[in-house]
């Protein structure tokens, strides 16, 4: 075998494994209401979707299921809705305006076809929902006053419980998971803003002891009450972050100054966005302890996607870009082709490392 011919075929064999190795994701363009857009923000474990889509004369919530993307209404007519967070039952949460001009905006929850108001912690009128779980509790954040800042709660059976705050005036609540526990933010006495854990009646700050960080956002939270969110480093760059076992572990970025987890699935695998190495804006998909680019997992050609919100205990994740929502699809693992690439691949390397010794003698 000629050098030159062995070094050839082992580049393109070696590419072409590459290529079928790192497509672990089919994708699907969710579509929209009718409109030019949609944006997803959350997805169940049946791969149920939500998030907002424009319309022929506006934008509105939607779900996303079987194929099929369905108007989730408004709370008001001529206004706009966004659902933010969906459950295994399909109940969607989220925020509509109430008011011909969109504003102001309520917090809903949408069930067996209809979107209920959750009302207000206070004589405010404002507040938004921002995460469901399976038993159709919802949390957000609600003004508590005419003109106060708003507080975190969790809407339950009708009724919506102020979380209060890390010692501040204000908090939001973006994740809730199946027991109840949520995370979100809040300011303290002194000024800083914390990501927190709510848990059994208690608010507990999520900075780490001892540490410079002024600033951190929980935004998702698992069964096993992991969190991820983004929060200021010493360097004073922005990086997403996992906490666990009360432990908050720094994730990095794309090899950027900036990086942020959105959401979490049981399994302990985080999805975001982050920054790379040439500034650009790309999701991103954090497992087994190493952060990729989420567009190194599809087939190259398609557009760019610029940040995930949702990732279901199937690994089924909801991503965003240009406009256009996605669903991305975990492919059938191993992959045959690729499987039998990687010792074809090692022999013939084998082969051109004796094919050169022999040549050098």
């Amino acid at each position: 075998m000629r050098i030159r011919s062995c070094i050839l075929l082992a580049l393109l064999l070696g590419a072409g494994h590459s290529l079928l190795a790192d497509a672990l994701y089919s994708v699907t363009d969710l579509g929209s209401l009718g409109g030019r857009y949609s944006v997803a923000y959350g997805i169940n474990n049946v791969g149920q979707v939500t998030g907002y889509s424009s319309t022929s004369t506006s934008s509105a919530a939607f779900l996303y299921s079987n194929g099929q993307m369905t108007n989730l209404g408004t709370l008001g007519d001529f206004n706009t809705s966004t659902g933010t967070a969906i459950n295994n039952a399909a109940q969607v949460t989220g925020y509509s305006g109430t008011l011909p001009n969109g504003s102001p905006s309520h917090a809903f929850l949408y069930s067996n076809g209809q979107m209920t108001d959750l009302g207000n912690l206070g004589p405010s009128s404002y507040n938004v929902g921002n995460g469901i779980n399976n038993a159709g509790q919802v949390t957000g954040y609600s003004g508590t006053s005419t003109s106060g800042p708003p507080h975190a709660f969790i809407y339950s059976n009708g009724q919506m419980m102020d979380l209060g705050t890390l010692g501040g005036s204000f908090s939001v609540g973006y994740g809730i998971n199946d027991a109840g526990q949520v995370t979100g933010w809040s300011d303290t006495s002194s000024g800083d803003q914390h990501a927190f854990l709510y848990s059994k009646g208690q608010m507990m700050d999520l900075r780490p002891s001892g540490a410079g960080y002024s600033y951190s956002i929980g935004y998702g939270i698992n069964n096993a009450g992991q969190v991820t969110g983004t929060f200021i480093t010493s360097t004073v760059d922005g990086h997403a972050f996992l906490y666990s076992n009360g432990q908050m572990m720094d994730l990095g970025t794309l090899g950027g100054p900036y990086g942020v987890g959105y959401a979490i699935n049981d399994a302990g695998q985080v999805v975001g966005r982050a920054v790379d190495h040439f500034g650009f804006t790309h999701a991103f998909l954090y497992s087994d302890g190493q952060m990729m680019d989420l567009n190194d997992l599809i087939n190259p050609g398609l557009e760019a996607l610029v940040d995930a919100r949702g990732i279901n205990d199937h690994g089924q994740i909801v991503a965003n870009s240009g406009g256009h929502a996605y669903l991305l699809t975990p492919t059938p693992e191993p992959n045959t082709v690729a499987l039998l690439g990687i010792p074809l691949f090692g022999l013939l390397l084998r082969a051109c490392s004796l094919a050169i010794t022999s040549k050098l003698k």
